[in-house]
């Protein structure tokens, strides 16, 4: 690192900013080490102290393959979000289709698709993407991270979940791949104060059955029943306290082969549930 990018980052440390985040920050808007950079540097280390999220602050961040580009009007993409792009994989191999028709819903950056998309793409596999989402602001991150990575496979519906796509549709769906709002508006309130920042509407749901936060999981597993082709399959992320109310909601609206995996950290997060053939 040039002695101009060590001054700047001892500069946004001696701030209060964590050294590894300054660092990032120096990276991103002090790359040429132009001193007549540094306000850009200096104004980017004061979010940062705000609270703001880095990964607002920088404008993109990495998900699995990809660079994605994030600000408020969506999610910043999680690790554990990274494992279940591994198993929607996982279970559309074990699907058999050379051309799988997926499902995006609520895809915000549109991380979940992009992702599975530019891995099949890297297998071989010509895939198609319904990028699906209830913001026009979530649409237009998710469009330019499609354009960035010339995913071009790809197409964007406005919609709260199922209501406007094409009936044709209807049976044809090999994946099904969410990871929706699944937080309960009190749980919020006990998070980092962190998440004030992201859309709240792409975290918290209403609660359903008496579970928090169930309302939107458990209104994809009783409807995409009817979207996905016989042996195609849903994945789900969800909470680490919704594994047991979702395992019975799977099984209650017709999904076989229903199993819940854990994250690498050893907590319910995935679920995975097949149409019967």
């Amino acid at each position: 690192m040039p002695e101009c990018n060590i001054d700047a980052v001892a500069t946004l440390v001696a701030m209060g900013v964590e050294r590894r985040e300054a660092r990032w920050i120096v990276e991103e808007f002090l790359p040429g080490g132009e001193p007549s950079e540094m306000p850009s540097v200096i104004a980017a280390g004061e979010r940062r102290l705000r609270g703001e999220p880095l990964q607002y602050i920088i404008g993109h961040w990495p998900f699995r393959t990809l660079n994605l580009d994030v600000d408020p009007r969506v999610l910043i993409p999680r690790p554990e979000t990274e494992e279940l792009v591994d198993i929607a994989l996982t279970e559309l191999a074990r699907g058999g289709s050379t051309s799988p028709l997926i499902v995006d819903l609520g895809c915000g950056s549109g991380a979940i698709g992009l992702a599975v998309l530019s891995e099949l793409r890297d297998r071989g596999v010509a895939a198609a993407v319904i990028a699906v989402d209830e913001t026009l602001d979530a649409l237009a991150v998710a469009k330019r991270n499609a354009i960035k990575h010339k995913l071009l496979s790809v197409s964007f519906l406005h919609s709260s979940w199922f209501a406007e796509l094409d009936p044709s549709l209807r049976g044809r769906v090999d994946l099904l791949v969410s990871n929706p709002p699944y937080v309960g508006e009190e749980e919020f309130h006990t998070l980092d104060r962190v998440l004030d920042h992201e859309p709240y509407g792409a975290l918290v749901a209403p609660d359903e059955d008496e579970q928090p936060g169930l309302a939107d999981l458990a209104h994809i597993l009783d409807h995409g029943l009817d979207w996905v082709r016989p042996g195609g399959a849903v994945v789900l992320e969800h909470g680490a306290e919704q594994r047991e109310a979702l395992l019975a909601r799977a099984v209650r609206a017709g999904w076989v082969d229903v199993v819940d995996h854990d994250d690498l950290s050893g907590r319910p997060r995935v679920l995975v549930g097949r149409r019967p053939a």
